[in-house]
């Protein structure tokens, strides 16, 4: 649990055999390579490889492709140096030619589909009448049209009652009404440009359908039978071609993707004329394993390094956790990456998020509710947030068997006390009000004792950082965590023994006015430590901007530990949530069991979030501001 240690390598060799050693380095997973831009413009002489990708081009057009078709293209390696691009590009552009020309046929065929479809409608509506739809149609004198008309544009069509056109409607649905207009060949235009306005949309009755309505039906029925069987075996053809060149666009996406990454790659190399290198960091424990990788290169290069050895260049931070502490690295991830050579905050995250959700969500039922949510939600989607859920789960069980309560019910586990603890009943009775002023003392206490603990945290860093002056005169240092230990301890002396030392002019005097006076001089005083003038400025701007930072630095410890009295506010919110669930289920009657259902999801869902969001905040702001910085570099590797 903390932070790898790392090496800085290189990896260098003739220019003969980069190709080589680039068909491995994409692949790296241990490596954190660093851009050759770094180097060259601080050496002279040295290069960056910028040659043009061959393959940027037809990689796109390789993607809009297997888009159009909708091809479910499988993962695959290969890794041929000889590779072909204008024979990949020939094949792609033949099978999607294929492709291309079934998929225009299929779409002329739903489109005729459509209209017999349409057409077969309107046929229909007119099939009881023994009308010739020949003789209709060459009508001299009268144009007809068939379509249909939004039902809105229907009640529009009072505003032109006065010209001379008949209309029918023969049904509608929730959308049209299917109609037929009839008008005369001298205001045939007039007429239509007035049903163009309506949205008025035409349906063509086929030239090949001739007779009356009932024999125009059975040949609109056939046509459409013998397109629909067109159709499917057009789909047939696009599903074959499809499958035929499944393998061959499987191939070259992995070589594609493979020439594509490995010219990406280039940028991390470094030309020295007729040799080149790639640098970059590696974690100690990694060292053998990718000489391993090189190790049939006897031409290559591996030269191991410090990793300070090169000032141009920072090492990034890797991080390694256990199980419990892993999934919580996504939290401090949020707020930065720790640097290199401080320490992973990740554990105590861990460990204090689970605590406080533990205490103020504690339910038995419902933290083995969350567990088994958020096991799933991991193994299914791969979610880091559901291993959280496992982890807090554990905790509100632990919690809420100490509380008793179980979906609620405050007594059902009181047999589990009575056998193994000889108690009648829980030992923690919450919403009492003989409890409720000690959960909230208890609340306060824990945000003293995790500041206190921020503090030393921010000591110990600082002292790996050799800040001499943050230690010794911070207020989240040595001054401040006598000043605000001396006042926790002073208030826990007097509420739990009796004893009064801020009655004590040595203990005010020593404890808590000098170190305010430090916290008060600390820029002036590291002036002194750097053999700089003690007030540079002048002591009236010192004193005005040291007093209002003071001020603020004390009314923070204030607010901060007052903050958590959170933990118990939601403790009690909690419960009296589930009172009122109790309560209505009383009331539900034969219903009492969908209400516990319902009531006990409402409660999960809304206070588990809120819960969830307010011990981050806790953490961030907290306890994260006392020592945490987050201003590392994040180790990514080749192949992320």
């Amino acid at each position: 649990m903390a932070i790898a240690k790392m090496k800085l390598v290189s990896i260098s060799g003739d220019n003969e055999y980069l190709d080589d050693v680039l068909l491995r380095f994409v692949d790296l997973d241990c490596m954190h390579p660093e851009p050759a831009s770094k180097f060259v413009d601080s050496v002279h002489g040295l290069t960056t490889l910028n040659d043009e990708n061959p393959v940027s081009e037809l990689l796109n057009h390789f993607y809009e492709i297997v888009e159009d078709m909708k091809l479910d293209v499988k993962e695959m390696k290969s890794r041929d140096k000889d590779y072909d691009v204008k024979k990949m590009q020939e094949t792609l552009d033949t099978y999607y030619h294929r492709y291309s020309k079934a998929l225009a046929v299929r779409k002329d065929l739903e489109k005729v589909i459509h209209e017999n479809e349409d057409a077969l409608v309107q046929v229909r509506n007119i099939e009881s009448s023994d009308l010739n739809l020949d003789d209709l149609f060459e009508c001299e004198y009268i144009k007809i049209r068939f379509g249909r008309l939004p039902l809105d544009s229907v009640e529009k069509l009072q505003y032109y009652r006065n010209h001379p056109f008949v209309f029918k409607s023969f049904n509608s649905d929730q959308t049209y009404s299917w109609c037929v207009y009839i008008t005369t060949a001298k205001f045939e235009g007039d007429v239509d440009n007035i049903f163009s306005s309506l949205y008025f949309e035409r349906i063509r009755i086929p030239e090949f359908v001739h007779g009356t309505p009932e024999r125009a039906k059975e040949m609109l029925q056939e046509e459409i039978d013998s397109d629909v069987l067109q159709l499917a075996h057009v789909d047939e053809v696009m599903e074959a071609i499809k499958a035929e060149c499944s393998d061959e666009f499987a191939y070259i996406k992995a070589e594609l993707e493979f020439i594509n990454h490995t010219y990406e790659a280039r940028k991390y190399v470094v030309g020295l004329g007729e040799r080149f290198s790639i640098i970059g960091f590696v974690a100690e424990d990694d060292i053998e394993k990718l000489k391993a990788i090189y190790a049939d290169l006897k031409e290559v290069d591996i030269e191991v390094r410090p990793a300070h050895s090169d000032k141009r260049l920072s090492p990034p931070t890797k991080i390694k956790n256990g199980w419990f502490a892993r999934p919580f690295s996504m939290f401090v991830e949020m707020y930065g990456v720790p640097e290199y050579g401080s320490f992973d905050p990740t554990p105590f995250v861990a460990i204090t998020y689970s605590l406080l959700f533990g205490i103020m969500f504690g339910d038995l039922g419902q933290g083995a509710v969350l567990m088994l949510v958020g096991y799933l939600a991991y193994k299914w989607k791969g979610m880091r947030l559901g291993e959280i859920g496992v982890r807090i789960g554990i905790m509100s069980c632990i919690f809420g068997t100490i509380y008793g309560s179980v979906f609620g019910n405050e007594t059902l586990l009181n047999p589990l006390y009575e056998t193994l603890f000889h108690m009648e009943e829980k030992p923690i009775e919450i919403m009492t009000s003989e409890f409720i002023p000690i959960l909230l003392i208890v609340s306060i206490i824990i945000g003293a004792v995790l500041m206190l603990i921020s503090m030393v945290m921010n000591i110990i860093l600082q002292w790996k950082n050799h800040n001499i002056g943050e230690i010794l005169f911070s207020h989240n240092g040595i001054a401040g965590l006598i000043f605000y230990g001396s006042l926790v301890g002073g208030a826990g002396l007097q509420l739990g023994l009796g004893i009064n030392v801020f009655g004590n002019k040595l203990y005010i005097l020593g404890l808590i006015l000098v170190p305010l006076i430090v916290i008060f001089l600390k820029e002036a005083l590291i002036h002194k430590l750097e053999h700089e003038k003690l007030f540079p400025n002048g002591f009236g701007a010192y004193f005005t901007e040291s007093f209002f930072e003071l001020f603020e630095i004390c009314l923070s410890y204030v607010t901060n530990s007052i903050s958590y009295l959170r933990v118990g506010g939601f403790v009690l919110s909690h419960a009296g949530m589930m009172m009122a669930v109790t309560l209505l289920m009383s009331m539900a009657g034969s219903g009492s069991l969908f209400v516990a259902i319902l009531g006990n999801i409402f409660v999960m869902c809304l206070e588990g979030l809120i819960v969830g969001i307010q011990v981050l905040r806790l953490e961030f702001y907290e306890m994260f501001s006392r020592y945490f910085t987050g201003r590392g570099i994040a180790f990514n590797a080749m192949n992320n």
